[in-house]
């Protein structure tokens, strides 16, 4: 089933009975790169990831996702997903159980999803994301994202699932549900045929180890500011020399921790 704006997902967000999940069908016509994320809030599903680059190539079949409430799988009348923390301390924790329940489900089919389908735990205490495993995700048959909620989910899950936790930044969000479209976002990208100039990819920030060089467009000047000069020469070689001194420049300035790990692959 395609997205359209006249036909909008039916999003399970009642609790049920019986587990339901919700499907972009365009992996039941062939198979291609899917995101099953595990969630307390499936509604918010798409969401950005429904337009531009990654909508285009969701309506074209390129990449496909699945939703599953976590709260389907909790046991008892109210269907509670937390608990209080072991040992005391504030917030809540999602249950193992719950979350273990909905893994299963996630993962009837796949015949090795540690390997070729990881599954995820967006977690602050991640290896922190860069675009090398990005792209590494991108190869893989699909990803299985858990999106954490109040203080992560308890460490018998994690440790039984083998989870890959990743974190997008040093800081704290409500819930894994933006980071996990980032995460998306940026590995659907690295599919083949999404973006429209397979060049673009290669020459944005990280895909060398360094920040991308400053860009400009026409008209030269604007509000007494002038495009640099050696961008309008069309002396393609001497362009390509300015870019790499800037993305130099810019990444040693800003991102030192990047021009240390540059430098050591590239004996500079």
């Amino acid at each position: 089933m395609t997205n359209t704006p006249k036909r909008r997902l039916n999003y399970n967000t009642q609790t049920k009975s019986k587990p339901k999940k919700v499907v972009n069908k365009a992996s039941s016509k062939r198979k291609v790169w899917t995101a099953k994320i595990l969630t307390l809030y499936p509604e918010m599903f798409p969401g950005a990831l429904n337009h531009s680059v990654t909508g285009r190539a969701l309506k074209d079949n390129l990449w496909s996702f699945e939703t599953l409430n976590i709260r389907d799988f909790a046991s008892g009348k109210h269907k509670n997903v937390d608990g209080s923390p072991a040992g005391g301390g504030p917030g809540m924790v999602l249950k193992a159980d719950a979350v273990d329940k909905s893994i299963h489900f996630a993962s009837r089919g796949l015949t090795s999803p540690s390997d070729s389908w990881p599954i995820i735990f967006l977690t602050p205490r991640g290896s922190p994301l860069s675009d090398q495993t990005v792209k590494c995700l991108a190869t893989k048959q699909g990803i299985t994202i858990v999106c954490g909620r109040f203080e992560g989910i308890d460490e018998r899950v994690t440790e039984k699932w083998n989870m890959l936790e990743i974190s997008i930044g040093d800081f704290v969000i409500s819930g894994g549900e933006i980071a996990a479209m980032a995460l998306i976002d940026s590995c659907v990208r690295h599919i083949p045929q999404v973006l429209g100039n397979e060049k673009s990819s290669k020459r944005e920030s990280f895909s060398n180890g360094l920040l991308e060089y400053p860009q400009y467009t026409r008209p030269a000047s604007w509000k007494g500011l002038k495009i640099p000069e050696i961008l309008l020469t069309g002396n393609h070689e001497k362009i390509k020399l300015w870019r790499k001194e800037q993305s130099v420049n810019i990444t040693r300035e800003r991102r030192p921790d990047l021009w240390q790990k540059y430098k050591k692959k590239t004996n500079v």
